[in-house]
């Protein structure tokens, strides 16, 4: 078993090395254009931007896997981005976490009784909160907010940080206090081709990183371990598979369902919370922007795995880091889709799907042909980039995807 999990994260990490090599050669084929594409900057902002889509994507993981659709994680996170913001004014930043999963998590309590105490349509549910929670939030912030400096009925006064975490000598600080670059920045300066380029990935997810950011990547292993290392998350996942059968086992599935929503809730809220206190510093009506929507896609994208919905969440921060940073660079960006088509195309032909290669070819063709002719793409295609490979995963790998048997089916003992 221990010999199972070093060649598991060994395959991880090569192919997030593959990865670096890969915008590492897109980007030098696009100099002088870009400089952009990797970068410490966008490693920095690619991981601040995909925390909160991964924390929504992990609460989507917990219910689903114990058999309820939350399709209300953009509303647990709305309510998380109040309490939040509300916690760490009134008792700091760090309250200001905790009070923001808590006001998370009584969502999901309220979707949890709602589906599996009453047995309403989970759909039904989900748009309910996401309807209540902006409501609330608003009502809260008339009372709370608007008598404050700074504050009003649609935002919040100014919140604290809950701070950042340097890596002594490695990035963040002056390796010999002589006004030296730190070991990673030196890699960075040099300019060597792909040395270079994965230092300044590890410069920009170790600089300046978040507390926060560090507990949420916890979360990762953490809820991999829970969910299929221990009894509990075996009850938890048999609540979703098979329900009845694990009651007749003597599994609580009403107990089950109803802790795994309410944590899912909670990790929206601690999704909502960081956006308040660690991306913008204040509460705005209408700052979480579908992300709750996009963390219930990371869930079918990442297979209903973890690692899985890090990886989405990862893309869709990449994508929305590089639209800030630099258009260039989302054009080089058609640099790499053309590789990656003509990879698949490989593949393809190798497994002797003739039809579907010279499909391929054509699509690399025409994007290699759309990167040569134009200098830059339309702004609105960036952000829509990740929800359009989310659309392509449903279409090419639904036979590889694989939700829980009894996901999002209403549930009542006694009823087959």
């Amino acid at each position: 078993m221990q010999l199972l999990r070093s060649s598991i994260v060994l395959r991880w990490m090569l192919a997030a090395l593959g990865v670096v090599i890969t915008l590492s050669i897109c980007q030098e084929l696009a100099r002088p254009t870009t400089t952009d594409l990797i970068s410490t900057g966008t490693a920095e902002a690619t991981l601040r931007r995909a925390v909160p889509i991964l924390l929504a994507g992990l609460g989507g993981i917990w219910a689903e896997r114990a058999g309820v659709v939350n399709i209300g994680l953009e509303g647990m996170m709305v309510l998380g981005t109040w309490f939040g913001a509300w916690g760490a004014l009134e008792f700091g930043p760090w309250w200001g976490l905790v009070i923001g999963v808590t006001g998370g998590a009584l969502g999901g309590l309220l979707h949890a009784v709602a589906t599996v105490g009453f047995g309403v349509d989970h759909i039904v549910s989900g748009v309910a909160v996401n309807i209540l929670a902006p409501a609330m939030a608003r009502f809260l912030s008339g009372e709370v907010f608007a008598e404050r400096s700074g504050g009003g009925i649609t935002q919040s006064p100014r919140v604290d940080s809950v701070g950042n975490l340097d890596l002594p000598f490695l990035s963040g600080g002056d390796l010999l206090g002589w006004g030296t670059p730190d070991l990673l920045s030196w890699f960075v300066d040099k300019n060597w081709l792909l040395i270079s380029d994965i230092a300044a990935v590890l410069s920009g997810i170790t600089n300046s990183l978040s507390w926060a950011s560090l507990i949420a990547l916890t979360l990762i292993p953490l809820s991999v371990f829970i969910l299929w290392r221990t009894p509990f998350g075996l009850r938890i996942r048999a609540s979703g598979e098979h329900p009845v059968a694990a009651d007749s086992l003597g599994v609580s599935v009403y107990q089950m369902k109803f802790i795994a929503v309410v944590v899912s809730g909670a990790l929206a809220g601690f999704g909502g919370a960081f956006i308040a206190i660690e991306q913008t510093g204040v509460y705005r009506e209408g700052q979480v922007q579908g992300r709750g929507f996009i963390g219930l896609a990371t869930v079918i994208f990442g297979n209903w795995q973890p690692v899985g919905a890090l990886l989405g969440s990862l893309l869709f921060g990449f994508a929305d880091a590089l639209q800030l940073r630099d258009r260039t660079a989302v054009h080089a960006l058609l640099l790499l889709v053309g590789a990656a088509l003509v990879a698949l195309a490989l593949r393809a032909l190798m497994r002797g799907k003739h039809s579907s290669a010279a499909i391929l070819v054509c699509a690399s063709a025409a994007v290699l042909w759309w990167y040569a002719a134009t200098e830059e793409v339309a702004g609105e295609l960036p952000p829509i980039t990740p929800h359009l490979v989310t659309l392509l995963v449903l279409v090419f790998a639904t036979s590889r995807l694989r939700m829980p048997a009894a996901n999002g089916l209403r549930y009542r003992r006694g009823q087959e």
